[in-house]
């Protein structure tokens, strides 16, 4: 399988401490230009907003005045135009530019108005009187933002002594900026040059503050690694600790104690579990044998005529079946003595038909039929080993049928170019799906006697002998052991 790409390794606790301690910093700086910058605009917003309030009121207060002197309340159009003279000072004196509108929006004196008042013929439109009518206190600020028409403009309804509105006021206020943001931009310059040297010494407290913090970290980490269940792991000795780390020490210590102590408790089981699997194992190649030679046995006593004119080739035979049998045993009792594993196999050049019909043979023939399509097949192998073998399968596979059923066992050998196959084939109750996978397993058994190593002994035969050994199993119908032997 292709990797597309590499997984990165974890961060180390020494490189998180130092990547906070900076993003700290870093988020302090961000916050702080932040709220400088909000502050600055709100100071220069409620500056503006001052202004434009103070010059607002200067000029009303002068609109009232020459109101009230020429006594204007209520007159039309044209008696306004008499005294143009007087309010057009307003703006030499004010250094500003205003406009002068009726309560119905018509113009008055028009000295500045914004292009849409221009374009709608110098009226004030109907949608913005009725903003400037229902603003709180007759009072309304329009902001304009074209690139030709960019400031703040007040639109302001006069009202006389009886507080009757006359007129609507028109002042356009432009922003200077240029100071406050040069203002600010200097501040922030210099914040950046502090802030840059507080970045620069942070790093360097930072890094060594990470380096002396994770140092006791690091020796346990390097122990920690070091520690193995086969050899005797040193404890740690720190001097100068924090009560934290002093904590995670004494756990360590404590740790080491408590795995020496369970190594020498699995040692001890150890020893004892590989003595009761070599009994176990010794016990069963021990009876695994002697059931054949009971069979044998009876089977003799059972056929024997004194009159047969063969009895001397069957007596024979007979006996040579008890020796190999005790062969088995005798080799068994050898490996355990030397405190061994089982026997290894003594490979020879034996007749693979001929000793699977002898092993066959053992058994009650009426209800088992060996068959082979080769008269002889050669292989190297160990004969006691492939005795076993069959033994073993052609058993397991009569216990399997339940009683009141006829056991059919059938033992077939097929010669292939590369391989011979021995099939074992029974009419029992099969292998369940649910323990298909542990049938090979050692001490795993189906049975309510025996050690549960049959097959896994088998297994191990067929392997030693570079074979394999599979099976196929159908509920109530039957299993079928096949064996695969490479020629050559």
């Amino acid at each position: 399988m292709i990797k597309l790409f590499k997984i990165p390794k974890r961060i180390s606790f020494r490189t998180r401490l130092f990547l906070v301690m900076i993003g700290m910093l870093v988020i302090a700086g961000l916050l702080i230009l932040g709220t400088t910058t909000i502050q600055y605009e709100s100071q220069r917003e409620n500056y503006h907003f001052g202004r434009l309030t103070r010059k607002e009121i200067q000029i009303q207060r002068h609109v009232d005045y020459l109101t009230q002197k020429h006594n204007l309340m209520n007159q039309p159009t044209q008696v306004w135009q008499l005294y143009k003279a007087d309010f057009e000072q307003i703006n030499s004196i004010h250094n500003i530019q205003y406009s002068l509108f009726t309560l119905e929006g018509k113009p008055l004196f028009i000295y500045h108005s914004p292009l849409e008042v221009i374009a709608n013929n110098y009226n004030l439109s109907k949608t913005l009187l009725d903003k400037i009518n229902n603003s709180e206190q007759g009072s309304y600020i329009e902001h304009y933002p074209s690139e030709l028409d960019n400031f703040h403009a007040s639109y302001k309804v006069l009202k006389d002594n009886l507080n009757k509105p006359y007129a609507i006021l028109f002042f356009p206020y432009f922003e200077d900026v240029s100071f406050s943001e040069n203002e600010l931009n200097t501040f922030i310059q210099n914040l950046y040059q502090i802030y840059i040297l507080l970045l620069v010494g942070v790093i360097l407290i930072a890094y060594f503050l990470s380096k002396f913090v994770t140092r006791s970290l690091e020796t346990i980490k390097v122990r920690m690694g070091e520690m193995r269940l086969e050899k005797k792991n040193e404890k740690i000795h720190l001097k100068n600790a924090t009560r934290e780390i002093d904590s995670l020490v004494n756990s360590y210590n404590k740790m080491v104690d408590d795995l020496e102590a369970s190594a020498e408790k699995l040692a001890k089981t150890e020893r004892q579990q590989a003595w009761q699997e070599m009994a176990r194992q010794v016990a069963h190649e021990i009876k695994n044998p002697l059931t054949p030679m009971r069979l044998t046995i009876q089977s003799f006593q059972h056929q024997y005529d004194p009159n047969d004119p063969d009895n001397k080739k069957k007596l024979n035979d007979f006996s040579n079946l008890l020796i190999q049998q005790i062969d088995t045993m005798s080799d068994v009792a050898e490996a355990f003595s030397n405190f061994a594993t089982l026997p290894k196999p003594k490979m020879k050049e034996c007749d693979l038909v001929e000793i699977t019909q002898m092993a066959v043979n053992i058994f009650d023939q009426e209800h088992i039929v060996f068959s082979s399509d080769k008269a002889h097949s050669y292989h190297k192998l160990d004969r006691t080993q492939w005795i076993r073998v069959i033994t073993n399968l052609v058993q397991n596979a009569l216990q399997s049928v339940p009683s009141g059923r006829t056991p059919r066992i059938g033992v077939q050998l097929t010669s292939e170019p590369d391989q011979t196959v021995l099939s074992i084939m029974d009419n029992g109750n099969g292998i369940p799906i649910e323990i298909k996978d542990k049938v090979f397993e050692p001490k795993f058994t189906t049975k309510t006697s025996g050690m549960g190593l049959g097959l896994g002994i088998v297994k191990n035969i067929i392997e030693s002998h570079n074979g394999t050994i599979r099976y196929v199993s159908k509920k109530n119908k039957g299993t079928t052991f096949t064996i695969s032997i490479p020629k050559g």
